[in-house]
């Protein structure tokens, strides 16, 4: 099925939540590349010390289907139990160098935030979409599983367009279980005052498009990165979207 477009109507919606990285930012890339450098150098030692063939981190199967749109240490997991391999969780005590699900999720987020600085840009389409809500009277949230939503949001430029912010932290905070749980969007939802039937959630995760659909949502979208639209629909997508250019917002009266 060929990518669609969507209209959104004040009649319909009365706000919209977004997920981040690769839906208002370009961001997913910088991740899906960390997680390859540390998952890599994680593996071959593991394969070598038991004797056994190394099969690298593979981004376009294993980053969408394991770790995309999951809190961190949730896509560490995740991904882990894929390979039959299970990890001591650690804590922030612990090296560096450790083997331990939250040393393996240090070494990411130190990758990342390296990566972060060297710029990033929000999203085809982001500006335009973000603008036309605000004149329509649509009220915006941005909601994400990552810790680092503030400073991505920063150097994306956009860190004052929306109404409500939730991230990693708050869940932290929160006790919130992650995607494909809909706590994290209901959370952005209540602190909007808006029915979950009454909004519009983007979403670019198999996770997220699959929590949106659990939690009611008015109407999922599914932004496809070029590699899984069917899998985008199976998981809940209501609509599939190459990028946010493809979304318009009717005019109120």
């Amino acid at each position: 099925m060929a990518s669609q477009s969507v209209t959104i109507s004040r009649r319909e919606f009365d706000a919209a939540i977004f997920d981040l990285d690769g839906v208002l930012t370009d961001t997913a890339r910088l991740h899906a590349t960390a997680w390859k450098e540390v998952f890599d150098a994680f593996l071959q030692v593991w394969a070598q010390r038991r004797g056994l063939a190394f099969k690298p981190f593979d981004i376009e199967a294993d980053y969408l289907a394991y770790v995309d749109g999951r809190p961190r240490d949730d896509g560490i997991r995740t991904f882990l139990a894929s390979r039959d391999i299970s990890l001591p969780e650690g804590s922030g005590h612990d090296p560096e160098d450790a083997n331990t699900v939250h040393a393996l999720g240090e070494r990411k987020t130190r990758l990342f935030l390296q990566a972060l600085q060297k710029g990033i840009d929000s999203a085809a389409g982001v500006e335009a979409v973000l603008n036309k809500l605000r004149g329509s009277g649509i009220r915006i949230a941005v909601a994400s599983s990552s810790k680092n939503t503030k400073a991505i949001l920063h150097a994306a430029g956009l860190d004052h367009r929306f109404d409500v912010h939730v991230d990693g932290l708050d869940a932290q905070a929160l006790n919130l279980p992650g995607k494909p749980d809909p706590a994290l969007f209901l959370e952005a939802a209540r602190r909007l005052n808006v029915p979950p039937s009454r909004v519009i959630l983007f979403e670019d995760a198999l996770a997220g498009v699959e929590a949106g659909k659990r939690g009611g949502f008015g109407c999922v979208v599914g932004l496809d990165r070029g590699q899984q639209p069917g899998a985008l629909r199976q998981h809940g997508a209501d609509v599939v979207i190459k990028s946010l250019r493809e979304v318009e917002v009717e005019k109120t009266n």
